[in-house]
């Protein structure tokens, strides 16, 4: 058991023939009990502090373990977040390549549908032509018949022209 400084105080130290000097003895003492009690209130508030400094140390090792653990959830989440981002990207990826493909597929069948109107067009064209030519060049040769000529120079009857007149009248009116 440790020494209290009422310990010290209340020692008695037994006399004898030509002992110490009992007020050098007393005086030390009261020093030794002053130091003493300041050594043990010291000890009492290091004691207090430390106790302080392990609440706060147990505090902050709880608060590291939480950050630590918070960042591995933040990792962990990151890294499925990455992975699912890169997932839907390659599907969108593959998505827009379809429809890219499909796009293009239906431009080249439009195209080549077009090309091949294009070509029939080209070769009613060059029918029509044809026979707009062959009715032209028939209608000249008709305008240029020497028969005209002869229509032209025929004269008509007074009976004729009277005859003429009268079917006229009659499909008229």
């Amino acid at each position: 058991m440790p020494l209290t400084p009422l310990d010290i105080h209340n020692k008695e130290f037994t006399r004898g023939f030509r002992g110490y000097d009992e007020d050098e003895v007393n005086e030390f003492l009261d020093q030794v009990i002053k130091d003493y009690e300041l050594v043990i209130r010291e000890k009492k508030e290091l004691k207090e502090k430390v106790e302080q400094l392990s609440d706060k140390l147990g505090h902050f090792s709880n608060i590291e373990e939480t950050l630590n653990k918070s960042i591995l959830i933040a990792q962990e989440t990151a890294e499925e977040v990455r992975g699912n981002a890169t997932k839907e990207s390659k599907l969108i990826i593959k998505e827009a390549e379809k429809n890219a493909d499909r796009i293009i597929n239906e431009a080249l069948q439009k195209s080549h549908r077009i090309a091949i109107e294009v070509e029939e067009l080209k070769k009613q064209a060059k029918v029509f032509r044809t026979r707009l030519k062959m009715l032209v060049e028939a209608q000249l040769d008709l305008i240029e018949n020497e028969d005209w000529d002869g229509l032209i120079n025929t004269d008509i009857g007074e009976e004729q022209e009277e005859e003429f007149r009268r079917e006229s009248y009659e499909k008229n009116y």
